[in-house]
């Protein structure tokens, strides 16, 4: 007898860390850990972090082309990766778990 299963897609815990508007959307205190499918990118912790607080959907980025909002910012390991593919992939420590994925309000003015 086989085992016809195939193996289940390795998961990621990311650790999120969102502005005061959008973790008061969300109704959550701080920091937020999200399980992903690996490869982790922007797009798939974007798509989790959805899942999981639907009130956010719309919030981080355009419903229909699925792009950042335009004062929103995304930074990891010191890093600024909001004009980065939403399909690459994220640092490792992000990944790992070590360093966080920031999604940070931009300031606007002169």
């Amino acid at each position: 007898m086989t085992d016809d299963a195939s193996p289940s897609p390795a998961r990621s815990t990311v650790r999120v860390h969102l502005p005061s508007q959008l973790r008061t959307l969300a109704r959550i205190g701080g920091e937020v850990r999200i399980e992903v499918e690996s490869p982790v990118t922007q797009g798939t912790v974007l798509d989790a972090l959805e899942e999981r607080y639907p009130m956010l959907r719309g919030a981080v980025r355009d419903q229909a082309t699925r792009q950042r909002r335009p004062f929103l910012r995304f930074f990891a390991c010191e890093r600024d990766l909001s004009h980065e593919s939403i399909d690459a992939p994220l640092p490792p420590a992000v990944a790992a778990g070590t360093e966080p994925f920031l999604v940070v309000g931009a300031i606007a003015g002169g």
